[in-house]
């Protein structure tokens, strides 16, 4: 099994990269514009777990970054198992006062590039014929399927917030799009899950270290061998969306409605937290 992971090199990206190759035994295609860290962490891995590891640089911000990444994975004779769209940023910060630039980089790594990534393998997958020792096989007991696929939305996909306005709206898009091709997948026996967590303990959300230490002690904050654990278990059982965490899953109906008067506090006050 090969799976490919997008911003493999830290974060939630390396702990399912560390899980795929400890847990599941995969090899792994990481993918990753840190170039360094990429190809310490695809040393470590494979010398850890006695996986194969190839670590790719890549920007996947760039407009044909999918249609490159999948060229690439072709010409070399990779065939990916396992999908995991997980490349991503945040940024907090009035609208107006956001550049081009960065709205440009977060529309084309959240939207265009997880959907012609999913698009273009999926159709790889719908395509392939397991081998009868395949089809036969099991992960997390369940017979295995002819392709996973893992996107990362979030709980602010439910919120209007001030601040966040750009991230939360591709995170809303991720978490729609995978729903719905999970319709799709299934008659083919590919697998499409979408992930929702609420806050994760990592420095993506520029959190200072004191806050992100109150956020897990309170369970606000998961951290990201948790979610990652989770996540996975859900993708090899061909789940269609999960949101971590009973509060979180019983708070999201309701995050649509929140009432302006603590919108508007809320935009005074997060701003304290960052760095």
């Amino acid at each position: 099994m090969l799976s490919l992971v997008s911003g493999a090199s830290s974060g939630i990206g390396l702990q399912y990269a560390t899980q795929l190759a400890r847990d599941y035994h995969s090899d792994l295609l990481l993918v990753s514009n840190q170039q360094k860290e990429l190809d310490e962490v695809a040393k470590n891995l494979a010398e850890t777990y006695g996986v194969k590891t190839v670590a790719h640089f890549a920007d996947l911000s760039l407009p044909d970054a999918a249609e490159n990444l999948h060229a690439w994975c072709k010409e070399n004779g990779y065939v990916i198992d396992v999908l995991i769209n997980n490349a991503g940023v945040f940024f907090f910060n009035p609208y107006c006062d956001t550049s081009l630039k960065r709205i440009d980089l977060m529309l084309q790594l959240h939207v265009n590039t997880v959907a012609k990534l999913t698009r273009l393998f999926a159709e790889d997958m719908v395509k392939r014929e397991l081998t009868p020792e395949e089809a036969n096989s099991r992960i997390c007991g369940h017979k295995r399927m002819r392709g996973y696929i893992l996107n990362m939305s979030s709980m602010s996909a439910w919120m209007a917030m001030p601040g966040i306005q750009t991230y939360n709206a591709t995170k809303a898009f991720i978490y729609n799009f995978s729903k719905s091709i999970w319709y799709e997948l299934r008659p083919h026996n590919v697998g499409i899950t979408v992930m929702a967590p609420g806050a994760v303990d990592t420095e993506l959300f520029g959190l200072s270290p004191k806050w992100r230490k109150i956020a897990v002690a309170l369970t606000v904050s998961i951290p990201p061998e948790k979610l990652v654990k989770r996540a996975l278990k859900k993708m090899f059982r061909n789940k269609k969306a999960d949101t971590p965490g009973f509060l979180n899953w019983l708070s999201t109906p309701l995050l649509t409605h929140t009432p302006d008067w603590m919108l508007f506090l809320a935009q005074k006050k997060l701003a304290q937290f960052m760095h």
